[in-house]
């Protein structure tokens, strides 16, 4: 490694051409608030909504504390984040059928456990084109199974576990005829028709079940969702997932049989589907042109939007610190390259080499404006140093009292916000159409 690339490392990091304000807040959560309260306040001043970005270095701190934020400040967030299949409805269904199927026998609570997650006998929904928030319509009467009905069930229904074949002679039988549902003996009656597991019996029973819930419990998804269908979205998105890994289940369970390193058997189909899912490949499927965006840094590379919001920027937060084991002391000479030390070649990480880049790239993506936020107090009370990388730019500090106006009910924005959107920025030249779609 060169002297020039080794400076670089830890080189100035260029200002950006806008101008840059800063917000500090008591906690993480006043944060989040003010966050949102400035894109509820743009908003209010005419910025189009998808003219405004929150960008975080790592959304998992933050994701909760702005989604309350956004829905106290009317906003409807989207969270540009990786899809956690293996946490959706339709994902836990596909698992919950294999488990009802695996093994001789089955308890009550693992029988209707499909039921809960919003098994639906198949429509006629086509396959590769799921309803999605705009077109999912309300579902036919009578499925999925409502919570109540599947109460009473429960209470119907003997304990102890017992082959498909003599949970159906139960649920017809005189004393459970009335309480336990017949849609129950019909679920029944389609689990002991199941076939033997294989990669097309496979493909069969689980994408049926994945087809039923996209025809009937998705629109009872969106029925119970919020005007910003975040749920809907959510549940979208995972069926079109859950669709691609029943076919990459038929797939991998034929090339697994065919090797002989996999038995024959639900559970093993289970643990299979399991894995796959476990390989999250994608970020956000839809596009939902009345939310407001928010990323993690790692995700505006490429971003241009007028304003960015910029959350989390402490000392701990944004860069994270490095947690080599190795002394600073001998980070610090090799970052130096004098002596022996020439030789070896540091670690990007050591000065937060991502972290700068990445933060570059936040800045890069304002066209207008960019907002830090930052707390100023931890969880237990400590104090929250200021990120360092904020001393490479010259922003505009909102005093405590514009802070609070911005919180309060009226929204209001601070001064130095307020002059930006008229286009009087101090010297910053705005072209006044930006906003103009």
């Amino acid at each position: 490694m060169t002297g020039a690339d080794r400076l670089a490392l830890s080189a100035p990091i260029d200002a950006p051409d806008v101008p840059a304000v800063e917000i500090a807040s008591p906690t993480r959560r006043d944060e989040a608030r003010d966050a949102m309260a400035v894109a509820a306040a743009l908003r209010g001043a005419g910025v189009p909504v998808r003219d405004v970005a929150v960008v975080a270095r790592d959304l998992d701190p933050y994701e909760g504390p702005l989604f309350r934020a956004a829905l106290q400040h009317g906003v409807a967030p989207v969270f540009w984040t990786q899809l956690r299949v293996t946490r959706t409805r339709p994902y836990a269904l596909v698992e919950a059928v294999c488990e009802a199927l695996s093994g001789d026998a089955a308890d009550r609570e693992t029988l209707l456990r499909p039921l809960e997650l919003g098994w639906s006998p198949s429509g006629s929904g086509d396959p590769s084109n799921p309803p999605l928030p705009d077109d999912a319509d309300r579902p036919s009467p009578g499925w999925p199974i409502e919570p109540e009905a599947l109460h009473r069930a429960r209470e119907a229904l003997p304990d102890g576990s017992r082959p498909l074949s003599e949970w159906i002679e139960v649920i017809d039988g005189s004393e459970s005829t009335i309480a336990a549902d017949d849609r129950v003996r019909r679920f029944a009656e389609w689990l002991d028709a199941a076939p033997a597991p294989g990669p097309s019996s496979v493909a069969s029973v689980l994408g049926e079940a994945v087809e039923g819930y996209a025809d009937r419990g998705l629109p009872e998804t969106k029925a119970a969702d919020s005007p910003a269908l975040l749920d809907t979205e959510t549940d979208a998105r995972a069926v079109v997932r859950v669709r691609t890994l029943v076919r990459q289940l038929r797939r991998k369970l034929a090339d697994r049989l065919e090797e002989g390193t996999l038995e024959r058997s639900w559970s093993a189909v289970a643990d299979l589907a399991g894995v796959i899912a476990a390989q999250r490949p994608g970020r956000r499927e839809h596009s939902n042109a009345r939310a407001l965006d928010v990323f993690e840094a790692n995700d505006v590379w490429a971003l241009e939007v007028p304003y960015v919001i910029s959350v989390g920027m402490t000392a701990e937060e944004w860069p994270r610190p490095s947690r080599s084991v190795l002394p600073p002391e001998f980070r610090e000479a090799v970052l130096r390259g004098e002596g022996a030390t020439g030789a070896l070649a540091p670690r990007p990480a050591w000065v937060g080499g991502r972290d700068r880049d990445q933060f570059a790239d936040t800045l890069g993506a304002a066209e207008r404006c960019l907002v830090f936020t930052r707390h100023t107090r931890t969880p237990a009370g400590d104090d929250a140093a200021r990120s360092p990388l904020l001393d490479h730019l010259d922003t505009r500090r909102v005093a405590e009292e514009s802070r609070r106006e911005l919180a309060g009910t009226e929204r209001e924005l601070p001064p130095e916000l307020r002059a930006v959107v008229a286009g009087e920025s101090g010297g910053t030249h705005v072209d006044p159409e930006a906003d103009d779609e």
